[in-house]
């Protein structure tokens, strides 16, 4: 008998690629007519190759899910909601992990369900650092002292645009004619710059692994106050130091609400073997294989009952109970098709203007521009 083989495709990082070989394996233990093969990308790749092309060559699809806008618009992965039952789904969304679950619904349509659930949370080295900041002010002044690290790359200072949007009192992308209020966006940017106009030059190339390398592998940081989280830097035997995670500080009173991410799988429509897809798909993000085989090998599940495990949190020195306050308070981005031109462009004019000390209204104006386009490209589609 032929096996039948599906191709998947993840992002090259311990958390992304781990887990699902694992999961994969015994997959095929239970199927021995099934082998499943994953390739890695890094997640720049991901960014620069259209991710409805993959869907022509691969079968099972790690995505993000503000590509959901796309997805619908396309067609090129599968409405999962007509392939799963209503007690399985139910499941999911019981059992999402902040907004996870529904970040991958648009247009009435499961497009992913969410296998890893991710914001930006603070982190810090117990063995150096036993004051945490708690405020703002106590960030700042911990940055001036030289020992603070935060992801600075233009994606990353984004979705921190969109935190400082919401602290300085709106939401952005409220109407079609600007991303936010001039005032708002101000004011995020100047808050934004008394954090990035302190800190080491060398954050503007690091993503939040890098940061995360950094903070483990020497002892120049001491505390990290948002970057998106990763399970393995609290991992024993990980990384030579551990990291230990905890809550965003406060903001004129009020918790930071940190841009959610995660990832989520999806199943090609192309694929010549959807059932068998589909049922990977169920089985990897079921709360059984989360809160174990998924977690155990180095996954950061999107399953809420995992989070709340008493030995996936004794695995991690407390990083899912840590961390679920942040993710419930989570912020999620827009997902409507073309919103991926403004997100994969519009970190560069905010990044110039907080490594250079620019014009925040200049910055604004540029993103705006890039706000528009992103529009006209959802009109192209679906006119």
């Amino acid at each position: 008998m032929q096996k039948i083989v599906l191709n998947g495709i993840t992002w090259g990082h311990s958390r992304g690629i781990t887990p699902l070989l694992a999961v994969s394996q015994r997959y095929s233990e239970l199927h021995p007519d099934v082998e499943i093969r994953w390739k890695k990308r890094t997640l720049q790749e991901f960014a620069d190759f259209p991710i409805e092309e993959l869907t022509k060559e691969y079968d099972l699809l790690i995505i993000d899910h503000p590509w959901v806008g796309c997805a619908d618009a396309t067609r090129c992965v599968l409405p999962l909601n007509e392939y799963l039952s209503a007690d399985y789904l139910r499941d999911q969304q019981t059992n999402s992990v902040g907004l996870s679950h529904i970040s991958y619904n648009y247009n009435n349509n499961q497009w992913a369900l969410a296998i890893d659930a991710a914001t930006p949370a603070a982190s810090y080295r117990k063995d150096l650092l036993s004051d945490v900041p708690q405020t703002w002010d106590d960030v700042i002044t911990l940055a001036k002292q030289g020992k603070v690290a935060v992801p600075a790359i233009p994606i990353d200072i984004l979705m921190n645009f969109y935190t400082f949007c919401i602290a300085n009192g709106a939401e952005p992308f409220q109407n079609e004619d600007e991303v936010i209020d001039e005032v708002t966006g101000i004011k995020a940017i100047e808050t934004m710059k008394e954090l990035y106009s302190v800190v080491d030059k060398k954050m503007f190339s690091r993503n939040p692994i890098a940061v995360a390398e950094l903070m483990t592998t020497t002892d120049d940081y001491l505390y990290c106050p948002f970057a998106y989280g990763y399970s393995n830097y609290a991992r024993k035997g990980y990384a030579e130091h551990l990291l230990h995670y905890t809550d965003v500080v406060s903001f004129n009173g009020k918790r930071l609400r940190t841009t959610i991410g995660g990832t989520g799988i999806s199943v090609s429509a192309f694929s010549k073997h959807k059932e068998v897809a589909v049922d990977f798909a169920a089985m990897v993000t079921s709360g059984e294989c989360q809160s174990t085989m998924y977690v155990q090998h180095g996954g950061q599940p999107g399953h809420r009952s995992a989070w709340t495990d008493t030995a996936a949190n004794h695995l991690t020195n407390y990083f899912f109970t840590q961390v679920l306050p942040v993710m419930d308070n989570g912020y999620m981005r827009p997902r409507y098709n073309g919103y991926l031109h403004f997100q994969d462009h519009a970190g560069d004019p905010l990044q110039d203007c907080l490594e250079y000390d620019g014009d925040p209204s200049k910055a604004l104006q540029e993103m705006n521009k890039l706000y528009q386009q992103s529009l006209s490209k959802q009109t192209a589609v679906t006119a």
